[in-house]
């Protein structure tokens, strides 16, 4: 049976006795509205440690748009349900004031309270998304206060998160970082719960992402090592269907820079942020990448 708590001083407490009697801890920490993508962050776990903890927190801090945060799909019920179903031993949530329990001015975190998020918050995601990444940081770091878990399991479709997750382990010491493979629906598109808002031509297009990404792989593989054309590759692709490119950009992941870098030679990914039509004549942003070496 798993173990639901709605507090985080509960699950630390849990947490706590499971050590304490020498049992290591794999922790995924999720927005809920759970997928495939979520579950097989999961089963990684399951594999590698004796006890499994998600937590499902939809996270204030790191959402730049208000109207974002209210749309983010939410369902508590359901998702500890599928996790159970998994084997997972304890999932647990709780509110802002909860993780910083005296800490809030006016329901705020003060500014002050913020972690920086390192240099790989620069640029991409950190440029079209300001604060999202000191956001991230900043929850991340009090979830590993709660479980100090022996890993910790995210999804390499939020590439330029993992690295600064990656950053923030190690300033900490730990936990160890496991990054798992995207997982795709059968069209390609990655699993992603904000899959749940597009319409029918969002959804229709949106798999046209994961056609550039594989463009600018087939480039690469030809012996293509310009990044300026390895994102001309992916443009062109992209202005097939109806989607608002953010950007389509290509990065050196071991030495990772705001700027398009001038050449790449052994280590290259691709990244791209696009906007879809959703429900009601919203937008849904939808981020995707690609290792190409």
């Amino acid at each position: 049976m798993t173990l639901c708590f709605e507090s985080p001083e509960e699950a630390r407490r849990w947490c706590r006795s499971e050590r304490d009697a020498g049992r290591s801890i794999g922790f995924v920490p999720t927005m809920g509205a759970l997928h495939a993508g979520h579950l097989a962050l999961a089963h990684r776990a399951l594999a590698e440690n004796e006890r499994v903890v998600v937590s499902i927190f939809v996270n204030p801090l790191q959402f730049n748009d208000p109207g974002d945060l209210e749309r983010y799909p939410r369902d508590f019920a359901a998702d500890a349900a599928l996790l159970e179903e998994k084997g997972v031993s304890m999932v647990f949530t709780g509110t802002l004031e909860g993780f910083f329990p005296g800490e809030l001015i006016e329901g705020a975190l003060p500014e002050e309270r913020y972690l920086d998020p390192g240099p790989a918050a620069e640029g991409l995601e950190g440029a079209f998304r300001p604060g999202h990444f000191r956001g991230v940081a900043t929850i991340v770091d009090r979830l590993f206060d709660v479980v100090e878990p022996e890993r910790a399991y995210f999804g390499q479709k939020d590439y330029q998160q993992c690295l600064v997750v990656e950053e923030l382990a190690r300033r900490r010491g730990g936990p160890r970082i496991v990054v798992c493979p995207t997982v795709r629906e059968e069209d390609g598109l990655a699993l992603s719960s904000r899959n749940l808002l597009l319409d029918e031509e969002g959804r229709a297009a949106a798999p046209t992402i994961q056609r550039a990404l594989e463009a600018a792989r087939a480039a690469w593989n030809g012996g293509e090592r310009d990044p300026d054309r390895l994102c001309e590759r992916m443009g062109r692709v992209l202005a097939t269907a109806p989607l608002e490119v953010e950007y389509a950009e290509v990065r050196d992941p071991r030495a990772w820079s705001a700027e398009r870098p001038a050449r790449l030679d052994q280590h290259a990914v691709a990244l791209i942020a696009a906007g879809a039509s959703g429900r009601a004549g919203s937008r849904v942003r939808l981020i995707d990448n690609l290792i190409l070496a």
